[in-house]
């Protein structure tokens, strides 16, 4: 009697095998498998990247070729200069526009990178920064136990960086960011890499102390008042999540990593040669996603106000620094040059999504990308406007996600223009009502296999996509 490999629980399975596997479900039995039910994976990725987007007034010639919204709306609509290398993609995405964040829409948009995917009131710097859990979170503190990494969080330029000037767009549950990695090598090893053999000893040595730490804690709050108990409450949660973390650590000790073909990654890149690294973080991405290494990924591609090894990217079409393309669009070919570079950035986007639309589901039905949810954006659109936020959805089809349209709800009544020095579009009133976004991750977080009714300030769904 045939069994179906989708019963056998994966970490006993691959403890069984005693060698490495390509892949944690062996794809070559997908096809004896075919009569049987199979359980998709469902993954989710978002990708971020800053300054916002080209985006000329419909009286300025550059409208037509370099606007960074396609024209038109649902399945009739044609991408301009900016989005063309998307179109051979065209029926495994979802163009969105009129779309932001409530608490942001009057925030210069510089601020706004780590509310991205949380939504929170992070204010502006005359404010306390206050922030909450992000999406990806979210779906990782669901699923998460499910593979030997949670979430993969990356960046262009690592760590957290500042409040209103993330390095990350993932933040824990208590809105703590999550520091991003950003060295290709460091990627690969943690995801291929055997750990030396101190880790079970580092495990156990982790262990001891997290005890420690919790008898010391429960000893001292007697002893404290009620607004000290609540900072070790806060304290307390910290070396849960610590001993969370350990204990899947142990889970996972003994289990063979991966092994994969990286001949064809340069480990040792920066953004020297930015178009290799781009590529090659999105291939980190693919590997991690193929061997359901993780299920769950981020990556910032830069982040905001031109600070940081990010503002280097654009050096790969030809221009110095990124953010600087975005204050020049009043000069001659000013919205070309920056349509130029958000182009590009399409492109490597464009070139990882058929990345997995070429790749055969390893252990189910289906293309990866059809099993894999893609949120690609910024949150600005015009110069700093933190209205319009430009956005894709791509893939997810066996998620019951409709491609092939855009879905336009900010009409043709777009804020924009070139910065000629004086007021800024985010300073004047919206022309529109943008929809929260938040109802689209309410939307996204239903068919990922949560089971949730809200997520931060929404007020429903998005249908029809």
């Amino acid at each position: 009697m045939h069994r179906n490999m989708n019963q056998i629980d994966r970490r006993r399975f691959l403890r069984g095998t005693g060698i490495a596997l390509a892949l944690p479900l062996f794809g070559s039995l997908a096809v004896a498998r075919a009569n049987d039910s199979v359980t998709n994976p469902r993954r989710l990725g978002c990708f971020y990247f800053p300054d916002g987007v080209p985006m000329p007034l419909a009286n300025d010639p550059a409208y037509q070729v370099w606007a960074w919204f396609p024209h038109g709306n649902g399945k009739e609509f044609v991408f301009t200069k900016c989005m063309e290398t998307l179109e051979p993609l065209r029926n495994e995405l979802t163009v969105l526009s009129g779309f932001s964040h409530v608490a942001s829409r009057n925030v210069h948009g510089h601020n706004n990178a780590d509310q991205f995917l949380t939504a929170a009131a992070t204010g502006d710097g005359d404010r306390d920064y206050t922030n909450s859990i992000s999406l990806d979170q979210v779906l990782a503190n669901h699923i998460g136990d499910e593979t030997r990494i949670a979430s993969l969080v990356l960046s262009t330029d690592g760590g957290t960086g500042t409040a209103r000037g993330a390095h990350t767009i993932s933040f824990d549950k208590n809105g703590r960011p999550i520091p991003a990695e950003h060295r290709p090598k460091q990627i690969f090893d943690m995801l291929f890499v055997k750990s030396d053999r101190q880790s079970a000893k580092r495990l156990a040595i982790s262990r001891s102390a997290l005890d420690d730490m919790l008898a010391d804690a429960r000893s001292l709050k007697e002893l404290l008042s009620t607004s000290d108990r609540r900072n070790l409450e806060e304290y307390m949660e910290s070396v849960r999540q610590a001993e969370l973390k350990v204990e899947k650590s142990k889970k996972w000790l003994d289990a063979p990593l991966p092994s994969v073909d990286s001949d064809h990654l340069n480990l040792e890149l920066t953004t020297d040669e930015p178009r290799e690294y781009i590529q090659t973080m999105y291939e980190l991405v693919y590997l991690a996603f193929r061997t359901d290494s993780t299920r769950v990924a981020t990556y910032q591609i830069g982040r905001e106000n031109g600070i940081g090894r990010s503002d280097h990217l654009s050096r790969a079409v030809g221009f110095n620094l990124a953010h600087q393309l975005s204050h020049e669009t009043k000069n001659p070919d000013g919205w070309k040059n920056f349509g130029i570079y958000c182009r590009f950035l399409n492109e490597e986007f464009g070139r990882f999504v058929e990345r997995l639309r070429s790749t055969p589901e390893p252990a189910g039905a289906g293309s990866m990308l059809d099993n894999t949810l893609l949120f690609y954006g910024s949150a600005s659109s015009a110069f700093h406007l933190s209205r319009n936020y430009p956005l894709i959805l791509a893939g997810g089809k066996n998620m019951g996600f409709q491609h092939g349209q855009y879905v336009n709800q900010a009409g043709n009544q777009f804020q924009g223009g070139p910065w000629l020095g004086d007021r800024e579009p985010w300073q004047d009133k919206a022309t529109v009502e943008d929809v929260p976004l938040s109802n689209l991750f309410v939307t996204m977080l239903q068919r990922l296999g949560v089971e949730t009714e809200s997520f931060a300030d929404s007020t429903g769904i998005v249908a029809n996509i």
